[in-house]
């Protein structure tokens, strides 16, 4: 599901709304929290790290874009909260982007300043979860349609498939 962005920028909210039938929902969030193991099964990950500034745990995320295009970094800060509502475990991610001084631009690497994202992750009454996903970014320059519309009918909706095959692959690896 995709909408525009409010203030008519031309820029896409992304909304993914989806289940993973054999994965329990503590499963897929330690796999989404863990920032090493991420780098063996995102292909789009080409550094990837948190380190604390000022005293704030802080995550540096270098993304692999298509030739001829720059790679995107993000510099974030994200929480996540396990809660009980009504009686459902919910676990809730929220991630938004942060300048940090440690963190400054990199030559030919092009810095996403403006990104938010929200995921929930809970039980979907059997074995399995479903996942609530919004997220935003502005990734900045020259993006041509056909690298939107390649994120819009494939990368995006991808991720949940991506998260999935890795939680199958997670008690292999840790």
């Amino acid at each position: 599901l995709f909408i525009p962005f409010p203030q008519q920028s031309g820029l896409y909210e992304y909304k993914i709304f989806g289940g993973l039938a054999d994965i329990p929902p503590k499963l897929c969030v330690d796999v989404y929290m863990d920032l090493d193991f991420r780098k063996e099964w995102d292909q789009y990950v080409k550094e990837l790290y948190e380190k604390t500034y000022d005293g704030e745990k802080v995550i540096y995320w270098e993304v692999k874009y298509p030739f001829p295009l720059s790679n995107r970094d993000y510099v974030y800060i994200r929480e996540c909260r396990e809660m009980d509502v009504d009686g459902r475990k919910i676990w809730v991610v929220l991630a938004k982007s942060v300048a940090v001084a440690q963190c400054p631009e990199k030559p030919g690497i092009i810095r996403v300043k403006n990104y938010k994202q929200s995921m929930v992750v809970e039980s979907d009454g059997k074995a399995g979860c479903k996942v609530y996903m919004y997220c935003f970014d502005n990734p900045g320059g020259m993006i041509p349609s056909w690298l939107v519309n390649w994120a819009s009918k494939s990368g995006v909706p991808a991720f949940l498939k991506d998260i999935h095959n890795a939680c199958l692959n997670y008690s292999k690896s840790t």
